[in-house]
C-alpha cells in the first residue's frame, strides 16, 4: 500500500520541497509514498479566484472562505476517501509520535494548509477535519508544518529507513527523550566517550542508555516524565519539596 499525501495549499510549488531529497526523496522515487498538491484557488467561484475575505466582526487580516475550502476538501476526498483530513493550525491538538505512527500505518493523509488569519470556523463543523499543531509557534502558513508532519510519517513507512530498529530507539517512541550519542574520536578537547559505551558489555550499555534517557527526560522535559511514570516530578536537584506551611 502506497502512503498518499494530498496537500491543499495556495503554494503547491513548496512540495515536495525538502521531502524530495535524502531518504524521503528516494522513497518518493521508489513509490513508497506519493505526493499530490491541490491548488485551493482552483475551487474559488469568481473570476478573480478569491479564497479569502475580511473577518466577520472586524479585525486585521483575512480569513479563508469556508465554501472554497469545502469544495477543495470534497475534491481531495474523492481521490483518497480513507485518508484523514488534517488542518495545520496552532489552535489544533499537539502532534505526538503516537499519532504519527497511526497516520504512517494508514493510507495517507490529506493536509489543509492555512494562510492569513486562518480558516472560517464553520469548516470544522461542516466537514470532518482534524486540527493539528506542531507546537506553540506561529508560522506564515501551514505548508512548513505540513512538511514536518509528512517527514515524521514518511520515515516510519517500512523500508524508508535502513535498519528496522532505526525508528524504535528514538525520542518519544517509548515516552522518553532519546539517550545521548557519541562516535569517534574517543577523545575530543579533553572530553571522552563514556567508558561503558566502549566496554562491549551490551547489557551494561542498554542499562546506561535507559538511565540516561530517564535522567534527561526528567530534567529537560518534566511534562514527558510525569506522563511516562505517573510520578510527581521532583526538583532537578533531587531534593524533596517542603510541605506547605513548614
Amino acid at each position: 500500500m502506497t502512503f498518499r499525501a494530498t496537500i491543499l495549499t495556495l503554494y503547491p510549488e513548496m512540495f515536495p520541497g525538502p521531502l524530495g531529497v535524502s531518504l524521503a526523496g528516494r522513497a518518493l522515487g521508489e513509490g513508497a509514498w506519493a505526493c499530490e498538491t491541490v491548488q485551493i484557488r482552483d475551487f474559488a467561484a469568481d473570476k478573480h479566484r478569491t479564497v479569502d475575505d475580511t473577518p466577520a466582526g472586524g479585525g486585521a487580516g483575512m480569513v479563508l472562505k469556508v465554501d472554497v475550502l469545502a469544495r477543495a476538501i470534497d475534491h481531495a476526498r474523492t481521490a483518497n476517501p480513507a485518508a484523514p483530513v488534517l488542518a495545520m493550525t496552532p489552535r489544533g491538538k499537539p502532534l505526538t509520535q503516537e499519532r504519527v505512527r497511526e497516520l504512517a500505518a494508514g493510507p495517507g493523509v490529506t493536509i489543509l494548509c492555512g494562510r492569513f488569519e486562518g480558516f472560517d470556523e464553520r469548516i470544522f463543523a461542516g466537514r470532518e477535519v482534524e486540527e493539528v499543531s506542531i507546537g506553540d509557534v506561529i508560522l506564515s502558513g501551514g505548508e512548513v508544518a505540513a512538511l514536518v508532519l509528512l517527514d515524521a510519517c514518511i520515515r516510519l513507512i517500512p523500508g524508508v529507513m535502513g535498519a528496522a530498529s532505526s525508528g524504535v530507539e528514538e525520542s518519544f517512541e517509548n515516552g522518553l527523550l532519546e539517550y545521548p550519542h557519541y562516535t569517534r574520536p574517543n577523545e575530543w578537547e579533553g572530553r571522552t566517550i563514556p567508558e561503558v559505551l566502549r566496554s562491549g558489555d551490551h547489557a551494561k550499555i542498554a542499562a546506561w542508555r535507559q538511565s540516561q534517557a530517564e535522567i534527561d527526560t526528567r530534567l529537560r522535559r518534566p511534562d514527558l516524565w510525569e506522563r511516562h511514570c505517573g510520578a510527581r516530578v521532583q526538583p532537578a536537584s533531587g531534593a524533596r519539596r517542603k510541605d506547605e506551611g513548614k
